[in-house]
């Protein structure tokens, strides 16, 4: 059965034939789990000339796959899986194979059968590995005279381990973010939910499934999992996301010991096995799976409409792929809940709030993702350079926050008061600005901005508009503009200083003017805090996000 193509779908097709045509022959889509992927080259299958080969890393996925394409292209494709002892037969015009069964030998003989003229790579955050990147380079996607076109499909352009996928693909063609998707109705809205726990990880380096184990599979942690689950999924289908097998059987017991039917999946389950406890699962037999490491791709079931994350990472693409299980669209279902376990650590921890660009200390309280971060831009453009400080926080402390900011409020760093006396105030996270007068009695501005990608020049210096000078550390750029200012002569040096006189008079009525047309608009009793205000609003205009 052919599957009707969504808006988005046709228009990343699009993308992809016009950016082929302009002479690209390596592209990624990028479109979040539960978007259809897999129709996507279905019907990119079903308009190719010449062989297809269709590379994926999971055995559920090359069956998916197989499946999706014939029912796509009701038969117009001849498709067969290469894989292991089975081998594809000639006939075929789409093969999909796994990646690590392409060895050497078996890949030139696949390729001697085989007109490849498209590669279809899915869950292509993989392909920067190295044995990945050998199996690409066999098929001559580097090839300079190579005529085909290698596409790859994921839900994330990040990896775990750091290397970018650019080393592999010349350009993104099309994306969609999780956030367009929810709006425009293809997923469903994700409430978050934060759970504080007791466990300490501040020992912890990297991601060890040892030590990680260690410290999280314990009783009581696991009681407060169970405990929440089921006080906030009820009845939902619940998928819980665990670091090691030992972890995921004993929280099993755990729910199973709170009346909530729980299977367990992992890797070396015999497959009969972990076939009978999806199927179990699907039919609501089990209201839980906790999981190693086994359904956070390929796996597609619907219905269900609760992540548990018992597990941290620091992978925004495991993130992603574990949250997308319950994302999908299905008959009576209304939005899938996110359960983030939060432990003691200073780890860059990834949770739904960050995923999604909200303070990564936020805490949802169940509000939908979306509405959180309509609100949350909103109040950033109305507040110019307000930013929630580090901590557990609300969405109504940030409003609150919010309105009863102040810029001037903001402090300096004390390494910078102990080496200056000068008036210099803070940007925020932009840098910071001092204003002094000439010998001939113009204002003149002084600001150190954050601004540079190396480490080298990090802080440019401007006066008045023009970069003088660039410094690896902000007290580095203070000293020089103090040094500077202090050469200029006795009334720049003067007029520059903290206390000096002019900073204590009142606005005049331009400056009074000025302040009246900021947003949000602001009031000062001196002209130091009209200059301030302005300054500011200078640096943290925002362009209005719809």
């Amino acid at each position: 059965m052919r599957f009707s193509l969504r808006d988005y779908q046709k228009k990343a097709i699009h993308a992809v034939l016009q950016q082929r045509r302009e002479g690209y022959r390596r592209l990624l889509v990028c479109l979040p789990t539960g978007a259809g992927k897999t129709v996507i080259f279905s019907e990119l299958c079903r308009l190719a000339t010449r062989d297809v080969l269709v590379l994926a890393h999971r055995e559920e996925l090359l069956a998916q796959a197989k499946n999706k394409i014939e029912g796509m292209t009701e038969g117009a494709a001849l498709v067969d899986i290469e894989q292991g002892e089975h081998t594809a037969s000639e006939q075929s015009n789409v093969v999909v194979a796994s990646i690590r069964s392409l060895r050497t030998e078996r890949l030139e003989k696949l390729k001697k059968s085989k007109d490849f003229g498209l590669i279809i790579y899915d869950e292509c955050h993989h392909a920067a590995a190295e044995d990945n990147m050998r199996v690409l380079r066999e098929l001559g996607c580097f090839d300079a005279d190579w005529d085909g076109t290698l596409l790859g499909f994921t839900a994330t352009t990040t990896r775990g381990d750091g290397i970018g996928l650019g080393e592999v693909f010349e350009l993104i063609a099309y994306e969609r973010s999780v956030v367009d998707m929810i709006k425009e109705q293809y997923l469903v809205p994700l409430r978050g939910y934060r759970i504080n726990t007791a466990v300490d990880l501040y020992n912890i380096i990297g991601d060890s499934q040892a030590d990680l184990e260690e410290h999280l599979d314990i009783e009581s942690r696991n009681a407060l999992v169970a405990r929440s689950i089921q006080e906030l999924a009820r009845d939902r289908r619940t998928i819980v996301f665990c670091v090691s097998v030992h972890h995921a059987l004993n929280l099993g017991k755990s729910l199973n010991a709170l009346g909530i039917p729980t299977g367990v999946i992992y890797g070396a389950m015999p497959k009969d096995k972990r076939v009978e406890t999806l199927r179990l699962f699907r039919e609501e037999k089990l209201l839980a799976l906790t999981n190693v490491g086994v359904l956070t791709e390929g796996f597609d079931d619907p219905g269900v409409s609760c992540i548990a994350m018992a597990r941290p990472t620091k992978s925004e693409s495991l993130y992603a792929q574990c949250i997308g299980r319950g994302a999908r669209l299905a008959p009576g279902k209304t939005d899938c809940i996110i359960l983030d376990f939060v432990d003691l650590s200073d780890l860059s921890l990834v949770n739904l709030p960050s995923l999604l660009g909200l303070p990564k200390d936020l805490n949802l309280q169940g509000a939908e993702a979306t509405e959180a971060i309509d609100l949350y831009r909103q109040l950033r453009f109305d507040f110019p350079g307000f930013e929630a400080e580090a901590g557990e926080i609300t969405l109504s402390e940030i409003k609150h926050r919010a309105e009863s900011f102040d810029p001037l409020t903001m402090e300096l760093h004390p390494d910078i008061t102990a080496i200056t006396g000068n008036g210099w105030f803070s940007l925020g996270k932009k840098g910071l600005a001092l204003f002094y007068f000439q010998r001939d009695g113009s204002l003149q501005k002084a600001e150190i901005i954050q601004k540079g990608k190396k480490k080298s020049d990090r802080y440019h210096v401007l006066m008045d508009g023009t970069c003088k000078a660039k410094f690896s550390k902000i007290i580095s750029a203070v000293e020089a503009v103090d040094y500077e200012i202090e050469r200029m002569g006795p009334i720049p040096s003067r007029t520059a200083r903290d206390d000096a006189d002019w900073r204590i008079e009142e606005p005049n009525l331009d400056l009074i003017h000025a302040l009246s047309n900021l947003h949000p608009p602001r009031r000062a009793q001196t002209i130091s805090d009209a200059l301030g205000y302005l300054c500011f609003a200078q640096h943290h205009t925002r362009s209005k996000r719809h």
